[in-house]
């Protein structure tokens, strides 16, 4: 199957190992044997399309490590023969996937609960994965950065394509395979219907979703990804750093985002931090 050509362009604007820098290590993820006396509950991330547990939310991932947390990822939704980039098959599919994980990290660990984050197509599936599968019952609080909530117009699309190109391997799964979670992620498309088909939220997790004003790939922001329903916090990077100009793929990377999400994890909403100024438009 050869997906449109505005769908490969997209997909080259979500593809953060060949844009972004590596962001610290793996800091000692998927640990199974780590226990936190200071923040018991454990961390589970999930990427954006295109990306890996290696990169994207590695350098979120490798912060909360230094603050204690325990963290665990995988890389969901990709295809055989190509595992480098991930998050193309089904959002349904990968769903399935990625509550199979979180079985086992509360298995493996002995934790009742985990708190999810995740960024842009990842963060869709903090919303997603509570509402269709049974991993509900073990997720404490839900963060999402940047979900493409209600779909997405795919905003500035062609201007970032020419700044960032597109891979051949991101141009083999097209190729091969396609990529059903972006149809499943466009306005209109079938796991954008399906999670707003009723409340998106779940009894007994925390939700909390944040963007940046700048978005420019999940469009119009923040009114994408937003969730107006009662107990969702929703927070623009801007309302604690105005000056932080951060776009789509670097709200992974941003120190402000990481300290919004480490507030949350630890119920210290008020605590302040130090801003930093973001990458902008990327």
């Amino acid at each position: 199957m050869i997906v449109p050509l505005f769908v490969s362009l997209f997909l080259s604007a979500f593809v953060s190992s060949s844009v972004l820098p590596r962001a610290g290590g793996t800091g000692g993820i998927n640990d199974f044997s780590c226990k936190s006396s200071t923040q018991p509950v454990p961390v589970v991330l999930l990427h954006g399309l295109g990306a890996t547990y290696y990169e994207d939310l590695n350098g979120l991932q490798a912060f909360l490590a230094t603050k204690g947390f325990c963290t665990f990822a995988i890389t969901y939704g990709a295809y055989d023969g190509f595992p480098f980039v991930g998050g193309f098959k089904a959002i349904d599919e990968s769903s399935k996937q990625l509550a199979d994980y979180i079985a086992e990290v509360v298995s493996k660990t002995g934790s009742s609960k985990v708190d999810l984050v995740g960024h842009s197509e990842g963060g869709f599936q903090t919303l997603y994965v509570p509402k269709f599968t049974s991993a509900r019952n073990s997720i404490r609080k839900a963060f999402s950065i940047a979900p493409p909530s209600h779909g997405t117009t795919f905003g500035n699309l062609f201007t970032l394509a020419r700044a960032f190109g597109v891979s051949e391997e991101v141009n083999g799964v097209l190729s091969t395979f396609g990529c059903k979670a972006c149809n499943d992620l466009q306005i209109g498309g079938d796991a954008v219907t399906k999670l707003n088909q009723g409340p998106i939220t779940q009894p007994g997790i925390q939700y909390t979703v944040l963007t940046s004003k700048y978005d420019e790939m999940v469009t119009p922001a923040p009114e994408a990804s937003f969730i107006q329903e009662d107990g969702v916090r929703n927070l623009l990077v801007q309302d604690f750093c105005p000056l932080d100009p951060v776009g789509h793929l670097s709200e992974a990377y941003d120190l402000n985002v990481w300290n919004l999400v480490l507030n949350e994890l630890q119920d210290q909403q008020s605590r302040k931090f130090a801003c930093t100024f973001g990458s902008p438009g990327k």
